[in-house]
């Protein structure tokens, strides 16, 4: 029996060592996916649930569900886009700026939210957005009627306060990384701190922004407490939708299709988002060199 080369031996272990990360990725990821997708076509039967069958319909009523997709196509953008604002300055001044035990103990602070369950969170900040907390203290100093709890803006400031670690850490890995050699030959070279900010800094950590957005984002995507709690039913995401559909209507079938379609939106939306922010940091990088 002829031995296996080298590189055929290479690629033996190396398919060994991948078949079970493959297997558990196939099981768990493809395959339910794949069944959500089957399902899509089918028709919801008498009693509630799944009946076989291929159509477009539930596809078709994809609009009647029109208001939820607004709400989270606008949501979690935003979301995003306010945690990432609220995570950046926090992330540099952990890297750039701190000494090391300020850090470590800054860095503690971000992860300890994780410490306590989401539920806790979130009904402490009902009580912080509702009418004996922040709008009892604005009428105090004489802005009255304001309401924020149920409100978008309500939602907004849950999801900012919720994902900001997940923003915070791989911003802070990137800036970490830096080569501070880069700074000094960009100070060198004439470039105030403001230009190598925006030249050299901000291009570079782009990955960190990137991976901290997808994170953020693709959690917010799939939101079911957070509008639950903070939108008082009256701020539905997907997910809610999702709930009702799966659990109280039963129309499997619709609810299979709207998973399908945000699936679809979020595969395209991070793709998109991703070659925009990489292709943007490799023409900084190439104008720098």
């Amino acid at each position: 029996m002829p031995s296996l080369s080298p590189a055929s031996r290479s690629k033996a272990v190396t398919a060994l060592l991948v078949a079970p990360a493959g297997l558990f990725f196939f099981f768990l990821l493809i395959l339910p996916l794949v069944v959500v997708i089957i399902y899509s076509f089918g028709a919801r039967a008498e009693a509630g649930g799944y009946a076989p069958a291929f159509t477009l319909e539930n596809y078709a009523n994809l609009p009647a569900r029109g208001r939820v997709f607004f709400n989270t196509l606008t949501l979690a953008p935003l979301g995003t886009l306010l945690t990432a604002l609220f995570a950046y300055p926090l992330a540099y001044f952990l890297a750039v700026k701190a000494n090391e035990r300020l850090r470590t103990l800054l860095l503690v602070l971000v992860i300890v939210p994780f410490w306590t369950s989401q539920l806790l969170r979130y009904y402490a900040w009902i009580m912080i957005l509702g009418a004996k907390g922040i709008p009892s203290w604005l009428s105090f100093i004489g802005i009255a009627d304001v309401r924020i709890l149920n409100t978008p803006t309500a939602v907004l400031i849950g999801a900012v306060y919720g994902f900001l670690p997940l923003m915070i850490l791989p911003i802070y890995v990137s800036l970490e990384k830096l080569d501070k050699r880069l700074l000094e030959a960009s100070a060198d070279l004439g470039a105030d701190a403001r230009r190598t900010f925006w030249q050299v800094t901000l291009p570079l950590s782009l990955p960190g922004v990137a991976t901290g957005s997808m994170l953020v984002f693709i959690l917010l995507m799939g939101e079911y407490i957070l509008p639950q709690f903070l939108g008082g039913g009256k701020v539905f995401f997907i997910g809610n939708a999702l709930v009702d559909l799966f659990l109280q209507s039963r129309n499997w079938p619709f609810g299979a299709a709207v998973s399908t379609a945000m699936v679809a939106i979020m595969f395209v939306t991070i793709a998109l988002y991703m070659r925009f922010v990489l292709n943007r940091g490799d023409v900084r990088r190439a104008a720098l060199v």
